[in-house]
């Protein structure tokens, strides 16, 4: 059965109170104890995974966590086009879907980097950058890639299907919504079975559910498919 994919315009913030770890706990723990505040250590980090492992989520959620004390931070990911240079008041420099960069934005990510671990004033920034595979069989410049490399780095796993419901189960009580095991095997099998996709479905059916007063069932998520 095909699976739908799900734009339904809805999201949340990502935040790493949000993010399941399951299988990832110790790369989770690494990025709590960063942005816990205290003394942070420069040394890169590097998280690497297939598509729906958490490696956005887990950045998206670094930079608001950082946002939130106040600090700047850079953002590089494959849809930035005409990048800033180095900022010298930035904590950390986070750089997604390295995998995808182009050479303009590799050139950019390396410069970054050394700016970064070897600042003009202050002391060395951390550097988390994320992508699809390990460093050593990243097709970029050779510079770039051993740099990724240098540091902390962490293979994300994707959740399993009894993992999987075990976070929406969470995250329907959570909200005060009961979600049966039908619902819920019918969202599994229907769409897009990465977990940011079935979080943002939770939440529109939650909404919807409030909305027409009616409990969550198949007939009602297939009435608010309908109506969008």
């Amino acid at each position: 059965m095909k699976q739908l994919a799900l734009d339904i315009g809805l999201s949340t913030r990502p935040a790493l109170e949000s993010f399941f770890a399951g299988p990832n706990e110790a790369a989770l723990n690494h990025l709590r104890l960063w942005t816990s505040g205290g003394t942070r250590a420069p040394v890169p980090t590097y998280l690497w995974g297939e598509t729906g492992s958490g490696k956005s989520h887990l950045l998206q959620a670094v930079h608001h966590a950082l946002s939130e004390q106040g600090l700047s931070v850079g953002w590089l990911d494959s849809h930035t086009f005409n990048p800033p240079e180095f900022q010298d008041d930035w904590v950390a420099v986070l750089m997604d879907d390295v995998h995808l960069y182009t050479a303009e934005q590799q050139h950019t990510a390396f410069n970054w980097f050394v700016n970064a671990l070897t600042p003009r004033t202050g002391t060395p920034r951390w550097v988390l950058a994320a992508g699809s595979l390990p460093p050593a069989d990243l097709q970029l410049r050779d510079d770039l890639r051993t740099r990724l490399g240098w540091g902390h780095v962490y293979g994300l796993k994707v959740l399993d299907e009894p993992e999987r419901r075990a976070v929406l189960r969470q995250a329907a009580d959570a909200r005060g919504l009961f979600l049966s095991d039908e619902v819920m095997s019918y969202m599994l099998n229907r769409f897009s079975r990465d977990l940011g996709s079935l979080m943002q479905l939770l939440d529109h059916l939650d909404h919807y559910a409030l909305q027409t007063q009616r409990a969550l069932t198949i007939p009602l998520v297939r009435a608010m498919l309908e109506n969008e």
